[in-house]
């Protein structure tokens, strides 16, 4: 029956990929196409939505309109795909262009004049049909670096009109525009022991396993001996023909004596879904290594519709007189496929004494909540996967959560009594993630004399106080200069703790449009806007911290 599931699976999605128009869409760039990120691939509390096709560490190439449609959303923001466009096609997909660093023509002017209305650098708009029409193959921007794009690159993304379920480009024909001929690479496996009373090779630890490259090309590990229940998990990646960043896979199929056993490809997802990859990879060896191990194992159902059909998969049950073969196959899209052998065999040996796993046990299913001398802690039903054991406690003013590492599906609630503080001071306190000797921002909220945040991560927390104002500093003009010679004016902002909240700048008492790029720290504003006129001209920068803490910086230069 779960060979039945499995190849079903693997055949409606099959005639589901098939359905995807191949030669409908073009490329969004007239450049080879390489890739600097893949579909589905692993990234902090999210998998990636699209491609990040690479534009050779340079900005300003022309974007294209990959089919005929028209521009349905315009989204301007500090943070994520930063400057982005959206085009709705008729045939009911919708395609995704992020990292601008600015738009073509009229819509340029169209954003620009919605950014001087709002009175704000980051904007959004939804349009109608009639408003930006666009023909396969128009140019409708120029690639950049704007949000948070680590390097110059374009994003690339396809959405489902109407559900927004987001698909992987490749299903549309991008697969015929990239090179590769080398397949994904396993750099490591690891086995887990599923209970308690189970051993692997004398250990109820998760343990890493021995690879030996075959003749094949496959790989062997070294025997598992085990008297219980076991899961793995890989670390995987691929590369492009010639390229050697480290991207990820596509589809992943375990076998247990030849028969379908755990799998996943990464062909469609919902964004709601994203936060559950803290759950399908091992999430303490994330935190402690930084390494992602992908899970071919669930121990309870969880709603990632890229795992679905495995809700009931919980690892491989070994009992005596049998013996056993796990195999992986670790695949890219075009086919590339990499094999690792893992032999299992039944034995019993007596476990080390366990040790204590935490103070308090917490059932993932109920709501807890914790109260301190200053501090409480609200967790909500539901919000672990897995049944845990917690330490907290609280110590000088200072809240410890400790456990082993769980992944959350939502936010706990920590809350601190403050009613010892002003009211002064309670206007600039805020609940502060310690890390070693950084305090790191949580945004607050206050309700009397108890100031509350939403987290999703363990370990210290306390009160802490932002007094201390924005700096701005390195404008690219001085007092009394004469800015005729610049295309630009620069200045430089940034924040200690809670971070930068807004700024306004104004020429002469009227607001001018500033673009910020929080990787540089930098505001830029063009003069071609037309905002400066012949003669002195006053400016003033305003920038607020999200404590309402303000910096006012003025100067006059002539043009």
């Amino acid at each position: 029956m779960k060979k039945l599931i499995a190849i079903y699976f693997l055949f409606t999605t099959a005639i589901l990929f098939a359905q995807y128009p191949k030669d409908y869409f073009r490329s969004p760039l007239d450049i080879p196409i390489n890739l600097s990120g893949t579909f589905g691939e692993l990234r902090t509390n999210h998998f990636h939505s699209g491609l990040d096709i690479r534009t050779n560490n340079v900005e300003g190439l022309p974007v294209y309109a990959a089919a005929d449609g028209y521009v349905s959303r315009i989204k301007v923001s500090v943070f994520g795909y930063g400057k982005a466009i959206y085009i709705t096609h008729p045939n009911g997909y919708t395609s995704v262009y992020g990292h601008l660093q600015k738009y073509e023509g009229k819509i340029e002017e169209y954003i620009k004049n919605l950014q001087y209305k709002e009175k704000n650098y980051e904007v959004e708009t939804y349009l109608y049909p009639t408003v930006f029409p666009v023909k396969k193959g128009d140019i409708i921007a120029y690639s950049g670096n704007s949000g948070g794009s680590a390097g110059p690159h374009l994003h690339f993304e396809f959405r489902d009109t109407y559900t927004e379920r987001i698909i992987n480009p490749m299903a549309f024909g991008m697969n015929r525009l990239i090179r590769d001929d080398k397949a994904p690479e396993v750099s490591s496996v690891m086995v887990y022991p599923m209970n308690d009373s189970t051993m692997v090779n004398k250990s109820n630890a998760p343990i890493a396993l021995t690879l030996l490259k075959q003749p094949d090309g496959s790989y062997l590990s070294n025997k598992v001996y085990t008297n219980g229940v076991v899961g793995f998990a890989i670390n995987s990646y691929d590369q492009l023909t010639n390229i050697y960043n480290k991207n990820g896979v596509y589809k992943v199929q375990a076998f247990l004596n030849g028969t379908p056993h755990f799998g996943y490809q990464f062909d469609t997802f919902a964004f709601d879904e994203s936060r559950h990859i803290n759950y399908f990879i091992d999430f303490k060896k994330f935190k402690l290594l930084k390494q992602r191990y992908q899970k071919l194992f669930s121990k309870v159902p969880y709603p990632l519709s890229l795992v679905q059909e495995n809700k009931k998969m919980n690892g491989v049950q070994v009992k005596k007189n049998n013996s056993y073969n796990y195999k992986i196959e670790v695949s890219d899209y075009h086919g590339n496929k990499t094999i690792v052998n893992i032999p299992l065999e039944y034995k019993d040996e007596p476990l080390l004494p366990q040790t204590s796993k935490g103070k308090y046990f917490i059932k993932a299913k109920n709501d807890y909540n914790f109260e301190f001398e200053t501090a409480s802690v609200y967790f909500p039903p539901n919000l672990f996967y897995e049944n845990c054991f917690l330490n907290i406690e609280e110590t000088n003013g200072v809240l410890l959560m400790d456990s082993n590492y769980e992944a959350m599906q939502s936010a706990m609630t920590i809350s601190f009594d403050i009613s010892k503080l002003s009211e002064e001071e309670q206007k600039k306190a805020f609940i502060a993630g310690i890390n070693g000797y950084q305090l790191e921002y949580n945004s607050s909220f206050r309700k009397g004399n108890t100031l509350s945040a939403k987290i999703k991560s363990f370990g210290k927390f306390k009160v802490a106080l932002d007094t201390i104002p924005p700096r701005v500093f390195n404008p690219n003009f001085v007092e009394g200069s004469n800015v005729s010679k610049l295309n630009t004016l620069t200045i430089s902002i940034t924040d200690m703790l809670s971070g930068i909240d807004s700024f306004n700048a104004y020429l002469n008492d009227e607001w001018i449009l500033m673009e910020y790029d929080y990787k540089t720290k930098k505001l830029t504003h063009n003069i071609s806007d037309g905002k400066i006129k012949s003669g002195l001209n006053a400016f003033k920068l305003i920038v607020t911290d999200k404590l309402n803490n303000n910096t006012i910086f003025t100067s006059n230069f002539t043009y």
